[in-house]
């Protein structure tokens, strides 16, 4: 067989001792792998409700377009559930939501039972809201705040339908070996549960791994004695981004530094943690006072930041951090740096651009000035250049 691109290893914990890749035993050697990597699909908008409905504001607006075109864009939609006098208990968000209809209220015929698309957003700290007892219902906010009117209940609508059929992993040209070869020896039908792993060419491990269940076999095209295997993932599939970083971790640790600068963010974000799987815990810091050199080329994102960070301290491909609580564990030494250092960035006009200029849905990340505080609290004196 061809050199093996992955690894399936045995998954019955407490069963097997651990194994050469540091799990349990490796129950085969495969050349490629197909399906094993997929993006997960858009979130479908979720339909709600909002009955006993008094618009006001874009609300009344978007109702007024709905009638005329079938729908109507709203944006970000907030409920606040109300208490028994009327004061409001916290928000649930509601993102990107449309309207797609309206109707007379059947208990009031002053309001309105209308009709909404949208999925709740992922800063919720609970699911849909409830009305406490007595209470008259919901305040409708819009993104900044502005009153779009109330509503007296928020109707989830159960949309059931088939779930999606998911084509198994399909890895070929595997040599069995083990537990598996004699359970393929003799017929037997369940062959187990199994991790499948990605190696580079000296097969050593990368993130991430995938596990399910071995369902089928057959002889394989690729060689005599080769069998190709069939695995229901129990784990969501890894992204397309991690195949991207799997490929330019192949031939193992890049060489060259800004390997990881064509990535996108999700990419970078997989290169960190291949950074971090990767990193060698004995070597011994640096004294205090070195002077790191920070390429601020390619800083177009947080992650990105942390990509560059971990080469100017441990090299190319290094890792020295993947967000900020890693980067103040980091700091404290026995990560290749020991504070204080000084740390001069090169090119940092692409960083302030980039972490001041775009705009993000939910939680924001550091803008440039506060990743300079950051840093400046924890001994490390930052030098543009």
């Amino acid at each position: 067989m061809g050199a093996p691109k992955y690894v399936l290893l045995s998954y019955d914990e407490g069963t097997e001792p651990i194994g050469e890749y540091g799990h349990e035993r490796t129950w085969a050697l495969c050349e490629d792998a197909t399906d094993l990597f997929a993006d997960p699909p858009p979130p479908t908008p979720e339909r709600y409700e909002l009955l006993g409905c008094a618009p006001e504001g874009e609300l009344r607006a978007a109702l007024a377009r709905a009638r005329a075109d079938g729908s109507a864009p709203l944006g970000r939609l907030a409920l606040e559930p109300l208490d028994k006098g009327g004061g409001g208990e916290g928000e649930w968000w509601l993102e990107d939501v449309r309207v797609v209809g309206d109707r007379p209220c059947a208990h009031d015929l002053s309001l309105r039972d209308v009709t909404v698309e949208g999925r709740p957003s992922d800063d919720n700290l609970y699911g849909q809201p409830q009305r406490p007892p007595l209470s008259p219902g919901y305040r409708l906010l819009g993104a900044d705040g502005e009153p779009w009117g109330g509503c007296r209940v928020l109707a989830h609508v159960q949309e059931d339908g088939p779930e999606p059929l998911e084509p198994p992993v399909r890895l070929l040209g595997c040599s069995p070996r083990g537990a598996l070869r004699a359970a393929l020896d003799v017929g037997e039908e369940d062959l187990g549960h199994a991790l499948v792993v990605r190696v580079d060419s000296s097969c050593r491990p990368l993130p991430p791994a995938t596990e399910g269940e071995l369902r089928a076999w057959i002889p394989s095209a690729r060689g005599p004695g080769l069998v190709d295997l069939a695995l229901d993932p129990w784990s969501e599939r890894p992204p397309l981004a991690a195949r991207e970083v799997g490929d330019l971790w192949d031939e193992g640790r890049p060489a060259e530094p800004g390997r990881w600068a064509g990535c996108d963010i999700d990419g970078r974000r997989h290169w960190l943690d291949t950074a971090l799987a990767r990193h060698s815990h004995g070597n011994p810091d640096r004294p205090p006072g070195t002077t790191y050199h920070l390429d601020g080329s390619h800083i177009t994102d947080l992650p990105g930041f942390f990509c560059a960070l971990g080469e100017a301290v441990n090299g190319p491909a290094g890792y020295f951090g993947r967000d900020l609580d890693a980067l103040n564990d980091c700091l404290r030494g026995r990560w290749g740096a020991t504070t204080p250092v000084t740390l001069v960035w090169h090119t940092t006009a692409v960083a302030r651009t980039h972490l001041d200029g775009t705009p993000h849905a939910g939680r924001c990340p550091p803008t440039f000035d506060e990743l300079l505080a950051f840093l400046t609290e924890r001994h490390v004196d930052v030098r543009l250049a």
